[in-house]
């Protein structure tokens, strides 16, 4: 009984004290002696990106190792986060259920090695081209991603262009980089060979997309090949575009399940994603093919 009685005697000197502790701080910030101010956890907003992996015609090997590094390449870095799928349900900016996020969720997406004609309604495709056009979201499409929606003129207009065959196959490449500067290719020297499948594009200008990566047109083998349409023997490896507000980055490098892992390739994915969220600056001009890139030299 003493125990509770002095119990009750001191909770009103306790609460006293607490009150007079309140008020001497304030009398400080009042007398020019702020006190710290609490400590505040720093908000940083991780990015959403969203990868999709659907094929209609041919069916890469390496997908699966494709949307795996970029899920990896987010967490390590703490950059951004990834929704892989192999179908187009969150193509849309129509709400979705269940939890679905939709195209207003994202900031960037990533077509991994797609092929043929995806399962897009006219709604789906305009949700598309708005959320790169004019919101200024990001997209990056790898290898056969320009194997893909032919039916569909804006798409083309928006990556550049179509595949139109693979002259050489897998082979080791003879590549030239363009343009050290850009961030996504700034690690690779200015000749180098990768074992790749290097496709050829139609539809494609070099006055409307920044080259990045080439092939080298005076290490190439010219023998009878009826896959070679380009007579200009200009051959693309990555470039950089704008489309509207948005950034548009692609490279046919990507296509083995080996060449996931291969630093150069993953770094340069790396930064292209980093680039196609504006984390970083890089050029989109276009440019004349260099002496280094020219057929005659």
């Amino acid at each position: 009984m003493r125990v509770l009685s002095s119990c009750r005697l001191l909770l009103p000197v306790l609460m006293a004290l607490a009150v007079l502790g309140q008020s001497n701080r304030v009398q400080a910030q009042t007398a020019g002696s702020p006190l710290p101010p609490a400590p505040r956890a720093k908000e940083v907003r991780m990015k959403h990106v969203l990868v999709i992996g659907q094929t209609k015609d041919w069916e890469h090997d390496s997908v699966s190792a494709t949307m795996a590094a970029i899920y990896n390449m987010g967490k390590e870095s703490g950059l951004w986060d990834t929704t892989m799928r192999t179908d187009t349900k969150l193509l849309t900016k129509k709400e979705l259920v269940r939890n679905a996020k939709n195209l207003n969720y994202f900031d960037l997406i990533v077509f991994a090695s797609t092929s043929g004609e995806l399962d897009m309604d006219a709604s789906q495709k305009a949700d598309m081209m708005s959320f790169i056009k004019d919101d200024g979201k990001g997209f990056v499409g790898i290898h056969s991603a320009l194997d893909t929606n032919y039916t569909w003129p804006e798409y083309g207009e928006m990556l550049g262009g179509w595949f139109d065959e693979h002259p050489w196959m897998t082979f080791e490449a003879p590549i030239i980089n363009e343009d050290p500067n850009f961030p996504a290719v700034r690690h690779l020297p200015a000749a180098f060979v990768k074992y790749e499948e290097v496709y050829q594009p139609k539809a494609w200008s070099r006055d409307k997309v920044n080259v990045l990566l080439s092939l080298d047109p005076t290490r190439l083998d010219y023998s009878p090949n009826p896959k070679i349409h380009r007579a200009d023997h200009d051959f693309p490896v990555a470039w950089s575009k704008m489309y509207g507000k948005g950034r548009v980055f692609y490279s046919t490098l990507g296509h083995t399940e080996e060449s996931w892992q291969d630093p150069d390739v993953r770094k340069m994915y790396f930064e292209a994603i980093k680039w196609a969220l504006q984390m970083t600056e890089g050029s989109t001009a276009s440019h004349p093919r260099s002496a280094a890139s020219a057929p005659g030299r």
